[in-house]
């Protein structure tokens, strides 16, 4: 046995196990898509044929997208402050923000309908200073599903974050204040491009976390606002559409490596870019 194949026969068990596991199931639910008789993409054509369907993937293309933006713009300053907080404090801050993980996303999503029900917390508190005579229509709507996802993925936007900003150093920031810009245009043009690499890995976790999610979106959308995920499980388990539900997961397969390239593309413009100006 020579020294070069000891690491193929250690990555051999794991490499089957992920052929046996993952691949074959996978092949197998996809492969007969793509064949009725004949090789055929007539099931994805029909499928982007219903406006019903084409309904329910732009919603969750849009929502996805809305909750991965919001994700972003709360969870850079987010990420700055814990990773510029004294050692002593970051650890707690870490912990708090990683606590949402610990809890079930059925619990998560249970608090949210407690929150922005009719009888909710929000309706009950505007209705008490009289800023509304009737309890706002909140829950149900793309609006909950994009809160619940906002509320359920930030924590992995943050934590992605805070592993870049930790090692941008602090000097940057008082060079650039020295050169006359104060602590929000330093942040703007300095920090924020030296974080960009954090903020691909964290929107790809969060939209495809988004799109694929079923427990938010079933529970905080109800039956009017379907997104993909839960329409493969009612075409799955409902109607026993397997074909259907087929279609469904290979469509989100194909818009999530997309979506992962524009961002891959976006990253590597401001790359460019910033080798350009230096």
């Amino acid at each position: 046995m020579t020294l070069r194949r000891i690491p193929y026969i250690i990555l051999a068990p794991g490499m089957i196990l992920l052929i046996l596991f993952l691949v074959l199931p996978l092949v197998s639910i996809i492969f007969p898509t793509f064949f009725d008789g004949g090789f055929t993409f007539a099931n994805y054509f029909s499928f982007f044929m219903d406006e019903y369907n084409l309904g329910i993937f732009w919603r969750t293309i849009k929502i996805s997208l809305i909750a991965t933006l919001f994700c972003v713009v709360l969870g850079v300053p987010t990420a700055y402050y814990i990773s510029q907080s004294p050692k002593k404090w970051r650890g707690l801050l870490m912990s708090i923000t990683l606590f949402p993980l610990l809890t079930n996303s059925v619990v998560r999503s249970f608090a949210w309908i407690t929150i922005l029900g009719q009888g909710g917390i929000i309706n009950n508190t505007l209705m008490k200073i009289g800023l509304i005579s009737k309890p706002l229509t909140l829950l149900y709507t793309e609006f909950s599903i994009t809160v619940g996802s906002v509320y359920l993925f930030l924590p992995l936007m943050v934590i992605t974050l805070v592993g870049i900003l930790e090692n941008i150093d602090s000097e940057i920031m008082e060079a650039a204040e020295t050169l006359g810009a104060n602590r929000f245009i330093a942040f703007i043009k300095v920090i924020l491009p030296l974080s960009v690499p954090g903020i691909i890995v964290g929107s790809i976790l969060v939209f495809t976390g988004s799109m694929t999610a079923y427990t938010t979106p079933q529970l905080l959308g109800g039956n009017r606002n379907i997104m993909l995920a839960t329409f493969m499980y009612q075409n799955a388990t409902a109607l026993g559409n397997w074909k259907g539900a087929s279609v469904i997961a290979m469509i989100m397969i194909v818009a999530t490596v997309i979506v992962m390239k524009l961002f891959d593309w976006v990253a590597k413009r401001i790359d460019k870019r910033g080798e350009a100006s230096a």
